[in-house]
């Protein structure tokens, strides 16, 4: 606990001067780096506990996965975000500050830990395992939204180190890969010590989805495509489908065989889990008849988004996931008055009398990798395989086999589709749309509504005064 709350004065500190100084030219955290802290095994493992809650911190919001897609309407009480509204530009781009201080924190990790001894030779492996994954699994977030990033590999410990400009996509994805292996390499077990951590299986799902963006949107190839297909039966070996959909999300089974990695919540730590923003506050809920089916909360709600009606109607009646992923709040005269998610529950506390969102969030998950399985067969060109993989998931949804065309981008389009029922608002809907648009599968500006008639570029800009601090960054293209 000593070493954990040492760590988080240290993540506060360097958060704040990530916030305050020039792009990724944080202030030496001399300190940090020096005898006074590197010493011993509590040092890193608590320092590791931090890097978790930060990158659960960064994970914990829809904009940069969910909201330009298709999946959101404007809920109860909005606004939509800029990107949901798609008019980005240099003055309201996002940041990446927090991905680069995780990054930062991790650099520090894969320098200082090598040279500490531990009392255990593979707590040791695992924690640099952890380390890459974490740094590995950050910077494919980054090029996914960024497209070209900067390339930062070691701490920034100094006032002169170079302020860096943003290097090619092949070089980052080739960082992305090294670190991945890095850490199925360390990893000194095959499968999990607990499913909030990083692990080999999730080592796994990570290098399949890298491999399977680099063939898509990278011009990988087939060989790329070879390379995802290899890994990906070792990303599900040590989880299934459980039988009950709804119990994926459970706050009560946050360790069921389906997740392979998690991100931690638990009330009094962290209970504003971003799905909170699918949900309605009890005031606008007086009128409703199935209030007591709906996860309305009297704080810590705010139906800022609602599903679409696109996402609605793909669904089957018969479909089992349908009214797990979304419920309507309907009055005495079967009017809707609103429609929110309901995935991600939460708990109801009755010494609170409220309640708290406290579901973990899923990072992948056995019947995403079968999907992605799908896909990697389809682009294959193996179609009647990867149908094989589709039935598995839809079997489990109670809608039968696909029985449609079974030409290659026929079969693409379901598996898109399929992932879209299964995988609603676990943050994969942006760029599973971006895969499939690169790939020629579909035109994503004819898919998203919010992008009809627009040439807006699809990856995110930077802000103007970041290229003001750092003349070595150029604008993403388009803007």
């Amino acid at each position: 606990m000593k070493s954990l709350y040492k760590y988080l004065m240290i993540a506060v500190f360097a958060s704040s001067l990530a916030a305050c100084n020039k792009l990724l030219d944080v202030k030496p955290i001399a300190w940090i780096s020096s005898d006074s802290y590197w010493n011993t095994e509590g040092d890193v493992l608590g320092y590791m506990t931090g890097i978790y809650s930060d990158l659960r911190g960064l994970m914990n919001s829809t904009y940069h996965f969910e909201d330009r897609a298709d999946h959101f309407v404007v809920g109860l009480e909005g606004p939509g975000s800029d990107a949901w509204q798609q008019i980005l530009n240099d003055a309201n781009a996002p940041s990446w500050l927090d991905h680069y201080n995780l990054i930062h924190h991790t650099n520090l990790v894969i320098k200082y830990a090598p040279e500490i001894t531990f009392s255990n030779q593979n707590t040791k492996n695992r924690v640099m395992a952890e380390a890459y994954f974490v740094r590995s699994y950050v910077y494919f977030l980054l090029t996914k939204s960024w497209g070209k990033v900067p390339l930062v590999v070691e701490p920034t410990e100094s006032d002169n180190d170079p302020l860096p400009a943003r290097a090619g996509t092949d070089e980052i994805m080739n960082l992305i890969l090294s670190d991945v292996n890095h850490a199925i390499g360390l990893f000194p077990e095959a499968g999990f010590v607990h499913k909030s951590k990083a692990s080999k299986p999730a080592a796994y799902a990570l290098k399949a989805n890298a491999f399977l963006w680099k063939a898509k949107v990278q011009n990988g190839g087939t060989a790329s495509l070879d390379s995802a297909l290899a890994v990906i039966d070792l990303a599900k070996a040590q989880t299934s489908l459980v039988d009950d959909f709804g119990s994926i999300f459970s706050s009560a089974n946050k360790n069921n065989p389906e997740v392979i990695f998690s991100l931690h919540f638990q009330r009094d730590e962290r209970a504003d889990h971003y799905g909170s923003r699918l949900k309605p506050r009890d005031i606008f809920l007086n009128p409703a008849v199935n209030k007591e089916a709906l996860a309305y909360a009297r704080s810590g709600a705010r139906s800022t988004y609602a599903p679409s009606t696109q996402l609605m109607n793909a669904f089957a009646a018969n479909d089992k996931r349908r009214d797990i992923s979304f419920i309507r709040a309907v009055d005495a005269n079967s009017s809707v008055i609103g429609v929110f998610d309901n995935k991600f529950r939460g708990t109801y506390y009755t010494d609170a009398d409220d309640r708290f969102y406290d579901d973990n969030i899923i990072v992948y998950r056995h019947a995403d990798m079968i999907l992605l399985k799908a896909e990697i067969l389809a682009a294959k060109n193996l179609p009647n395989d990867a149908i094989t993989e589709l039935n598995l998931v839809r079997n489990r949804a109670g809608i039968g086999n696909y029985s449609g065309a079974t030409d290659k981008v026929s079969v693409e389009r379901e598996i898109l589709n399929e992932r879209g029922r299964e995988l609603f608002l676990e943050l994969k809907r942006w760029h599973d749309l971006l895969r499939f648009h690169y790939a020629g599968t579909i035109d994503v500006y004819n898919v998203v509504p919010k992008l009809n008639g627009l040439n807006t570029p699809l990856y995110f800009p930077i802000r103007g005064t970041w290229i003001d601090l750092n003349g070595n960054l150029e604008q993403t293209d388009g803007y």
